[in-house]
Formats: C-alpha cells, structure tokens, sequence
C-alpha cells in the first residue's frame, strides 16, 4: 500500500490513505454511472465489509444487509441511478471499494438480496486477516471516482470505527473523517442516522449502526430534500436524523403561534408556518401586528447554548426590521421551543395602488405579493445536547463518537428563513370604471368612423350653375367650368367643406 500525503478535498491536514490500484477502482466506478448523468439523481451506497463488521455479518438474526435492501428501495426512484459497493480498507490486490451492482433504474428486492446475500467481511491477500477500514478512502472514491465531482447522494453503512491499518486511535481517525465532512467543498450537507442494532458475532459484538447520506453540489441537496420531505425513507428508518452539515443555514425554525390582526389587516398561519397577510387595498392598514412565535431549534442533535438573534422581513421590495423580544438564545434544545415576540409592520406605501395595471389584472381577487423573514444568528455556540451523548452511549459503549461530533469552532454565524405571503385585495370598482371609460372611448371612436366612411352629399354653384357631389371625409374634389378648365377643389373634412384653389374671375361658391 502507498500513503498518499495529499490532503482530501477541503480538509487540511487530513491524511489520505489510496491504494495503489484505487485510480483503476475510481475510473471503473466512474464508468458505471457516467451513463446515468442525466437521470434524476444518482446514487452510490457503501456497504462496510471489514473485520470490524464481523458481528452483522455473522450473526443468523442480523438485520444488517434487510436494512441496506430496504434504504436502496426507499431511496430510489424508477429513474434514478445506482452503484452499490462494499468497502474497507485498499490494499494492493483488494481494492476498495469493490463495485458489487451498477446499473440504470432502480433494482428489485430479488436482485439487491441476490448481490448482497454473498457479502461476508473482507480479508486481507495472502491470509486470514480481516481488513481494515477507511472511511475517508471510501467516501472519497465515490465522490471523485463514481460520481466524478456531480451531483448525487452517496450513502455509508458503517459501524463507526475508522481503523486503517488496524490503527486503535480510533478518536483521531473518525476525527478525520469528520474533518472531511464538515471542510470538504463537494459535501454540501451531511446527514447521519443513528441505529440500534445488537448483533452478536464469534469475535465481536456490536450495539449499533450508522447511516450516513452525504449530498454531492447543490443538486443533490435538492435530491435529498425531496427524499426527505416524501417521507419514503422515513417509513425505514424512523430516527431522526443527525445534522452534520450545514450548521450554518436553516439552523432555527419560526413558527407563529399566536397573531394579534391589526385593523385593515388579516393574518393566517398556514400548513407549514408559513404566515399569511391579507388586506383590502381600499382600507387603509395601519399599525404593527403582535405577533408570538415559537422559535424552534432545527439543528438536532446540537443544543444552541448561546446565539443573539435579530430579525427583518423583505416584503413589497422592501427590508423592515422585525423587533423581537427576547434578542438572544440561551440552551435552546432541540424539540423544546421558546417563546418569542416580535412588532411586524406592512409597508404598505409600497403596495401596487388601485389604479395600477396589477390592481386592474386582479380585481375581484387577490394579488399574491411573495415575502419572507429573515432571523440571522450571531456569537452562534453549539453544543451535543445530553440527549444524543445518552443515545450514543446506548449505541456505542465505550466509543469517543460524541466528542467528535462537535462543530468546527468558526461556524459562528447562521441564517434561517421564514417565506411569507402578502394577499392584497383590490375591489371591482377600479377595473368597471376602466371598462367603462374604454367603451366609451370606443363608441366615440365608432361615431368618428362612421363619419369619417360615411358619404355626403354637397350643392356646389360653378358660374352660376348648380350641382350636386358625391364626396366623403378626407376627399379632394376638382371642380370644372363649362369650358372644361378646373377652376377650384373642394376639400372634405369629418366637419364640413371648403373650397381651395379657386382661379381669379371664377365664380364658385357652397350651396346655390
């Protein structure tokens, strides 16, 4: 084996272990989904096979490879892409991770139990050893190798213990892989799932085991948001979720509790939080609306031990500040909400007035301004709550997990947004007066057609003899003596007729 002294992506001073045939590993992984890159998502689940994992493995009552069936279901869709790979640590002659399943479209039961049945725990070449494990090796050959740096989801099952080369400073290896989780560029959010699962082996015995999903680029984010809010995973795996990443972004939620309505304006709390302002563009609003959140922590298992907090809403192309009450967060847990009141005010001379073509368009109903609020956390301090070091320590007896799950230090800022929607209605009153107005100005513009179309009938005297012309607005008509010779033009408007043009000593004239 070589050790590359190269850093892993965004994670300075983490050591990357790659083996010597990893770039032949990577390059077919690669090769399994560049065929994929324009399918909904793509996938790649890493199955742990080292000797660490001997008791899921061994035991007849393991659920281990059931659960690993059951997330592949759940998390893919008919569309999506897979590879589906076991890892430990590479070694010259046993590569890691080993691509088990690549393929377009999501498998069957029958075939995921058909690749996974056969999975025992790896050995090192040329004896009985079992391998070693590599978190890092492996999470970053699927994402430089199998997903080339794209979006997508890669998923690690894994008892925790990251050991390369049998190393037992187990604390500074998982360390590491932490490091990479939280300063790697290509992860963008890191979720883990925390479950109990006794297994008893020949050598070992285990409590638990970990689920990770890293989302790959923004696209993936998207990819796992949507899987989430589905609810499919949730009906395999019911923990909630561990926040690895981001700890900066959506880390509280606001939720309104109680609106007192001010006059003019109406205020619902829709499915989701999300707040309503309704107001009547002929009623002039006035005041600011009391209104009392609950201000959730959303960043479990991660307790807000101190943070000030400050507020202010984008509504109507204008930012007001929300004054809240209290402006700080003290041991705010996850799952236990607190109070907090906040004046928020319409600007309402921002509004579209009622005359406006946007009035005019939705008269009758309602015009749907989008808004939001914004709360932005500073002097930010996190701390594992009790709770989950409790949970942990169930799980994984005598494992240093929890310390290492503690933020980075600089991750002292973070935002959260609440969408709000404004609902102004305007009256009929506008737009049947428009209407109004517009048939008029089309019947006047009918009368001037008519007129303007409309042949006339016209007694012109040419030296004393009378006749009578056929004209219309607009026309020029000649107008000839006895003799043949043009002596005048009469000239036809929308408001009578004139003569032009009339040659000295010729006698012409309107009417007899």
């Amino acid at each position: 084996m070589e050790r590359d002294p190269r850093l892993a992506p965004g994670g300075p001073g983490v050591t990357r272990w790659r083996p010597v045939s990893s770039r032949r590993l990577a390059l077919l992984l690669a090769g399994a989904l560049s065929a994929f890159a324009a399918q909904a998502a793509s996938h790649v689940f890493l199955v742990q096979n080292s000797g660490w994992m001997e008791p899921f493995y061994t035991d007849p009552q393991s659920p281990y490879k059931a659960l690993v069936t059951e997330v592949v279901q759940a998390a893919m869709q008919p569309g999506d892409a897979l590879v589906l790979a076991s890892f430990n640590q590479g070694v010259p002659g046993a590569p890691s991770p080993h691509a088990l399943l690549a393929q377009k479209g999501k498998p069957d039961r029958e075939k995921l139990r058909g690749v996974l049945d056969p999975l025992q725990v790896g050995r090192k070449p040329g004896g009985k050893a079992m391998a070693d494990t590599d978190l890092g090796e492996a999470v970053g050959t699927a994402i430089d190798g199998a997903l080339a740096g794209k979006p997508g989801l890669v998923w690690l099952f894994t008892n925790n213990r990251n050991s390369p080369n049998n190393d037992q400073a187990t604390a500074r290896r998982n360390r590491e892989f932490y490091q990479l989780i939280h300063e790697g560029k290509a992860i963008r959010k890191a979720l883990a799932f925390p479950l109990k699962m006794p297994v008893q082996g020949a050598q070992y015995r285990a409590g638990g085991l970990m689920v990770y999903v890293f989302a790959v680029q923004e696209q993936g984010v998207r990819e796992l948001d949507a899987l989430l809010a589905g609810g499919r995973l949730k009906q395999v795996i019911t923990e909630t979720p561990a926040r690895l990443k981001p700890l900066d972004q959506d880390t509280v939620r606001l939720v309104p509790a109680r609106v007192e309505n001010t006059p003019g304006v109406r205020y619902t709390v829709l499915p989701g939080g999300r707040l309503r302002a309704e107001l009547d563009a002929d009623t002039p609003a006035s005041g600011n609306a009391r209104i009392t959140w609950r201000l959730e922590n959303a960043m479990y298992p991660y307790t807000i031990k101190q943070a000030d907090i400050t507020a202010q809403a984008a509504l109507a192309g204008e930012m007001k500040p929300v004054a809240l009450s209290p402006d700080a967060v003290r041991n705010l847990a996850p799952g236990r909400p607190q109070p907090l009141a906040s004046s928020l005010g319409l600007p309402v001379a921002n509004l579209p007035g009622k005359w406006s073509l946007a009035a005019l368009s939705t008269a009758g109903s309602a015009q749907v301004l989008p808004g939001r609020i914004e709360v932005r956390l500073a002097n930010q301090r996190l701390e594992l709550s009790q709770a989950f070091r409790e949970r942990m320590a169930e799980l994984f007896p005598g494992d240093p997990l929890p310390d290492i799950f503690t933020p980075p230090a600089e991750i002292q800022h973070s935002r959260a947004v609440l969408p709000v929607e404004v609902r102004l209605r305007y009256g009929s009153g506008p737009l049947l007066a428009a209407i109004g107005g517009l048939f008029a100005l089309l019947a006047t513009g009918g009368a001037l057609l008519v007129a303007a179309t409309r042949g006339r009938k016209v007694l012109v005297t040419v030296d004393g003899e009378q006749r009578t012309l056929r004209t219309r607005a607009g026309a020029k008509t000649p107008l000839y003596n006895a003799a043949g010779d043009q002596v005048a033009e009469l000239r036809t408007t929308l408001f009578g007729h004139q003569l032009a043009n009339v040659h000295e000593g010729a006698s012409v004239r309107l009417g007899k």
